[in-house]
Order: C-alpha cells, then sequence, then structure tokens
C-alpha cells in the first residue's frame, strides 16, 4: 500500500472534521445571529433545529476525525449538508439582488462540493488509518 493510499484518506477525513467542528464553533457561538438567519429562511422550530444540528455535526465529524464508524459519520454529514444547503442556500428563488443570488450560488455549489466528497468517504470506506480497521489490521474498509 503506498503512502499515498494510507495518507490521503486520513488528511481527508481529518479535514472535513476540522470543517465541521469550525461550524460548530461559528453558529454555536453566535447562536442569536443564527436563529435569527433560520428564522429568516422560515425553518420553524429554529433553538431545537440548531441544537439538534450542532450534536449531529459534533458526533459526525469526531466520527471522521477518529475513523469510527466513519462511514455513519460521513452519512449524518452529508444529510444535513443537503439539507442546510438547499433549505439556507436557496439561490434560485432570488430575482431581485443579483450579487446576493451570486453569492448563495456560489454557498450552494461549495457545498453541494462537500457533500461530493462526503459521498466519496461514505463509498471508499475510512482508509487504512482509522478504529474502524484496528480489528482488520489497518487494512482497507
Amino acid at each position: 500500500m503506498s503512502v499515498s493510499d494510507t495518507l490521503a484518506p486520513l488528511i481527508g477525513r481529518l479535514a472535513f472534521g476540522w470543517f465541521f467542528l469550525a461550524q460548530v464553533a461559528l453558529y454555536g457561538g453566535n447562536w442569536d445571529s443564527t436563529i435569527d438567519l433560520m428564522n429568516v429562511r422560515g425553518v420553524s422550530g429554529a433553538a431545537f433545529i440548531l441544537a439538534l444540528m450542532l450534536l449531529l455535526l459534533s458526533m459526525g465529524a469526531l466520527s471522521l476525525i477518529f475513523g469510527y464508524h466513519a462511514r455513519y459519520g460521513a452519512l449524518i454529514l452529508f444529510t444535513i449538508t443537503i439539507i442546510a444547503t438547499v433549505v439556507l442556500h436557496d439561490w434560485w428563488r432570488i430575482h431581485d439582488d443579483l450579487n446576493q443570488r451570486a453569492a448563495e450560488y456560489e454557498l450552494f455549489a461549495c457545498h453541494l462540493a462537500i457533500a461530493g466528497g462526503l459521498l466519496m468517504l461514505i463509498g471508499q470506506g475510512p482508509g487504512p488509518i482509522a478504529i474502524d480497521n484496528k480489528a482488520r489490521g489497518g487494512g482497507k474498509r
């Protein structure tokens, strides 16, 4: 097994984990602003949904970082990413402000790319350096 086969999945998982934990810190640290944004976007029960999403994002990120049930963690993060992208970055509904529409489209596209990377992780597994593979001697799972 080459160095890239060994290290690339680990580094990718760490990057995803860092990204999602940073999102937890950002949205959790700006609780009131995040709730206001969710309310503007028509999300009912915003406080409960935000708390649940922060918990799930944390669990998914830690799952990826440690490679423990990483495919499930990636699936959780994929699902949240898709739902949040469609609900919060609905660029197709913005017609009067082209700058805002372009900004929302860019965020939409970036989040779809992140979701695509998570799908690859679901399909390929966490790589050899993962708790998931400890019992198998580090084999690809």
